[in-house]
């Protein structure tokens, strides 16, 4: 393992403590072999003056709800020293008093709580203190004999301390251990099953005897043969709508295990289809997770499909926990019975996550976990904790107060949206807003301008509607990385040139056709086995104004619109029975879209005699409508508002006196 320790980057800091804990803590956060997604923790002791002028023993430590690999100085949380180590002379306390004294010592009661091992790192008598998760070291931990195996490695300048709950318990063993030792002697601590510490007097001393502590257990699997970095390489393999069918029923009844919708995200990387394909996957995945802290977010096992029936083993798995749940319950209230993440045998892994960060933050833990459990069995076996201390993990009381603490989530979070058109104006402004409001999307158009809505929640790909196969593939795609389709905005539109029915061009007609109506009907038909799947599916479809109300010059563009909005009303028909709204906007005078430019506004204005503000809002309540509007409107029609309305026809134009 490399040190990325660079002298130039910290000569302006040489003197701010506190900077360069913020500067390591990055390096080490950075570094997805040793902390992922909010593990590990760091700190710092400094002297300071308080209001009066009084010298005061600081801890700045990790708070909670930071991140090692962004942490800056506000996410350090400043705790008296003489009450944490006070603290550490109790002979009992429950965590959630220990979060609650913790708080009371702090120096600045703006910051974030203080970490659930402060106390710990008040003990260690070194101004840093770094800890981390590192892959390599819990690999040994977690194989046969794992305590020999780190005395063989490190010899006995290493303080081994046997696995005990994070919190206050970890703080009073380790002084209970330490309380007659000298430091000096001692480089490290390594906690079985769980992590490091290293400690120093220096940021880069503490940084990079970590570093060391690692590359040692790295130079050890390696010597055996078993040491491999978790790999991102892609198997290639893009599968078929029809292949994906058994992974929308997965999702279909983990999100309603779960009691609200859920992604599923296929890992289909190389590792991890070689770790769905072991022989004897379902013991080995069965057996716990590589920490216990990623059962909080993984729970203790995933779930394993089994005969490529995801439904039945969704049942399984839920029994299975509430199992889990009876053996070991005290007085906790029961999480969902939902996996985390699923082993899909021959195909790879599936991070199952109300959002697309979740999915990613599960993805890289099983990547991890994976990764270290192939090469522990090559050792004689993956031997991680039992279940009983992964419960305690999981149903920890600081998590379950949590539960008591409840929050409001996006009212999209766990929804997968297609929208075509997306490029620009409302098609755009569709995909963007239902991104905003939690949906993961996918944003088609042949416009590669598409690609500037990217976002972690937004995958744009230019493909031609028209086109099965592109089309195909662009769903295969976004269901691969989210799971499903829950709602469609059929969007897309071709509005040709001005042209009477006796001089229109036929190829104008085609287009028209192709674009306006025949390009949604295959939408359609391809996204419905999967709304089907889907607990609050729904289709959204842009017509026009001009379907109730049409012009002369556009016959092309108001005939394919009246087409598609009785193709929607074809499909109302169809697909209620399976739950499936479909409902149809008719927007007007949405101006600020591509085909409006500023020339054309002030030409359509100046024939009218009126401003362009006039003219905008040349409706009866004088209004504007804009793109904005109508992604308001749609995110009303596919959510709780319209729940029990299909067919439906809504002008969206301001009030127009030929529509009423």
């Amino acid at each position: 393992m490399q040190s990325f320790w660079n002298d130039s980057e910290t000569t302006s800091i040489s003197n701010d403590l506190l900077a360069l804990r913020v500067y390591t803590s990055q390096l080490l956060g950075r570094n997805p072999a040793l902390v992922l997604h909010g593990g590990g923790n760091t700190s710092v002791k400094i002297t300071e003056k308080d209001l009066f002028g009084r010298d005061v023993d600081v801890l700045y430590v990790k708070g909670s709800g930071w991140d090692l690999a962004t942490i800056e100085k506000p996410g350090f949380s400043p705790v008296r020293m003489d009450t944490l180590l006070q603290m550490a002379e109790l002979e009992t306390l429950t965590d959630t008093d220990m979060v609650k004294y913790q708080r009371a010592a702090m120096l600045n009661p703006n910051a974030p709580n203080p970490s659930v091992e402060t106390i710990l790192h008040a003990l260690i008598p070194y101004t840093f203190v770094d800890h981390t998760h590192a892959d390599s070291v819990v690999t040994l931990t977690n194989s046969p004999g794992g305590a020999d195996l780190i005395r063989q490695v490190y010899g006995d300048r290493i303080v081994i301390i046997p696995y005990v709950m994070p919190g206050f318990i970890l703080a009073k063993t380790v002084y209970d251990i330490m309380k007659d030792k000298d430091w000096s002697q001692v480089d490290a601590m390594i906690l079985l099953n769980h992590g490091v510490f290293t400690f120093a007097d220096t940021a880069r001393e503490a940084y990079e005897d970590m570093i060391n502590i690692v590359t040692k257990a790295e130079t050890y699997l390696e010597a055996q043969g078993l040491y491999t970095a978790p790999t991102k390489e892609q198997s290639g393999q893009i599968f078929s709508l029809e292949q994906l069918l058994p992974l929308a029923d997965l999702r279909q009844a983990v999100s309603q295990q779960r009691g609200i919708p859920t992604l599923a995200r296929l890992n289909h990387h190389i590792a991890s289809v070689a770790y769905s394909e072991m022989a004897d996957i379902s013991s080995i995945a069965s057996r716990g997770p590589l920490t216990p802290d990623h059962s909080i977010r993984t729970k203790r096992v995933p779930m394993v499909v089994e005969n490529d029936d995801p439904a039945a083993s969704a049942a399984a798995y839920a029994a299975e926990y509430t199992a889990y749940y009876q053996r070991h319950v005290r007085n906790e209230t029961m999480l969902d019975p939902a996996p985390r993440w699923a082993v899909w045998p021959s195909r790879g892994t599936i991070s199952l996550g109300t959002n697309v960060k979740e999915c990613v933050i599960i993805e890289n833990i099983s990547n991890h976990t994976l990764n270290a459990i192939q090469t522990a069995e090559k050792m004689g076996g993956w031997r991680p904790l039992g279940e009983k201390d992964i419960f305690d993990v999981e149903y920890w009381e600081l998590e379950q107060a949590k539960l008591k603490r409840g929050g409001s989530k996006p009212p999209f979070n766990g929804h997968v949206a297609v929208v075509s058109g997306a490029a620009h104006g409302i098609g755009r402004a569709c995909a963007t807003h239902l991104s905003t409001l939690g949906a993961a999307v996918l944003a088609l158009d042949i416009d590669p301008a598409v690609s500037e809505i990217a976002s972690t929640t937004i995958m744009p790909l230019v493909c031609d509607v028209t086109d099965t196969a592109a089309l195909e593939n662009a769903l295969a795609q976004a269901i691969q990385t989210f799971g499903g389709i829950d709602i469609v905005v059929s969007n897309v539109g071709f509005f040709p040139a001005s042209q009477s029915i006796e001089s229109i061009e036929s190829l104008m007609w085609q287009k028209a056709l192709d674009v306006n109506l025949t390009s949604h009907q295959l939408l359609w038909q391809k996204c419905i086995p999967f709304l089907k799947r889907s607990l609050n599916p729904s289709i959204n479809v842009i017509a026009s104004k001009n379907v109730p109300a049409p012009g002369p010059n556009a016959s092309a563009y108001s005939v394919t619109k009246a087409g598609l909005t009785q193709l929607a009303r074809v499909a109302a028909l169809e697909l209620g029975q399976f739950g499936i709204r479909v409902n149809t906007l008719h927007p007007n005078g949405v101006f600020d879209t591509k085909l409006w430019t500023p020339e054309l506004l002030e030409k359509r204005a100046a024939s009218y005699g009126i401003t362009v503000d006039q003219y905008k809002r040349n409706n009866i309540l004088n209004v504007e409508v804009t793109s904005q509007d109508v992604a308001d409107m749609v995110a009303q029609l596919a959510g709780p508002a319209f729940a029990k309305t299909t067919g439906a026809q809504i002008p969206l134009d301001g009030g127009n006196n030929r529509v009423i």
